[in-house]
């Protein structure tokens, strides 16, 4: 993003969780909303709730083809792009590497890296004068176990965002990588394949970040002055902390 005030937000990943609270608190601003996502009648309810000056836009952002061709046909009002939230990522299994099912590992690196670059891509050559953002998690820095897969794609999201604000040097662009730990979202039933007894005893006895929270970090860091950018964001509940290191003890 360039300005504090960005007129025009593109979010992936709108349906739910971190991108419908994205899209909520930017529409609160006056702002206009691109709200992109795959499940139709969600973002349709999305632009219902919020009013004319959110678009939903059915959208799957590892199809490269398709990215482009939305970006490519935006209505002109919502043409110029101030601010990119690449929200879209989602986590498959908790199985260690050597069980991990390589469908998962496909899908997570489809959507959270290549969908991630797609968009990017497709929007940022309109946005030199204006902006862009990108969300990780703390799983790109901490390892645990079964995160694999998930916790690279995060890795690759918090580089990518680095490398970006080398090429945009001198721009003016700003970028930031937000990298939230544990939250309340349908994440972990996505995870768990619909399974919300497994879903729910992720979060079982403690008070985790819920998508407002975040929702808030990102608007903070794009209505700064122009002149300042937040590399990276990264927060966690007050319930989590970083893990011990594993320790693989002989009892025999």
């Amino acid at each position: 993003m360039t300005s504090s005030k960005p007129g025009t937000v593109f979010i992936t990943g709108a349906s739910s969780g971190f991108g419908a609270a994205v899209a909520r608190r930017f529409a609160a601003e006056g702002a206009r909303v691109i709200a992109a996502a795959r499940r139709a009648d969600r973002i349709r309810d999305l632009a219902a709730e919020l009013g004319s000056r959110v678009l939903p836009l059915t959208l799957d952002v590892s199809d490269r083809d398709a990215v482009a061709a939305a970006v490519a046909g935006l209505p002109p009002e919502f043409g110029a792009i101030d601010l990119l939230v690449n929200n879209a990522g989602l986590a498959l299994g908790l199985n260690p590497a050597q069980d991990a099912d390589l469908d998962d590992w496909d899908q997570m690196i489809d959507t959270n890296c290549k969908g991630l670059v797609y968009v990017t891509r497709a929007i940022l050559p309109g946005m030199v004068a204006r902006g862009a953002g990108h969300l990780g998690s703390v799983a790109g820095s901490y390892p645990y176990p079964g995160g694999n897969a998930y916790g690279g794609t995060k890795a690759f999201v918090h580089q990518f965002s680095l490398n970006l604000r080398s090429d945009l040097h001198g721009t003016g662009v700003r970028v930031t990588c937000v990298e939230p730990g544990m939250a309340d979202t349908e994440f972990s039933l996505t995870r768990f394949s619909g399974d919300k007894s497994k879903a729910d005893a992720v979060y079982s006895g403690m008070q985790p970040l819920t998508p407002d929270d975040i929702a808030e970090s990102i608007y903070w860091a794009a209505s700064l002055p122009a002149h300042v950018n937040v590399n990276t964001i990264e927060l966690m509940p007050t319930a989590q902390s970083f893990a011990p290191f594993q320790v693989a003890r002989d009892h025999a």
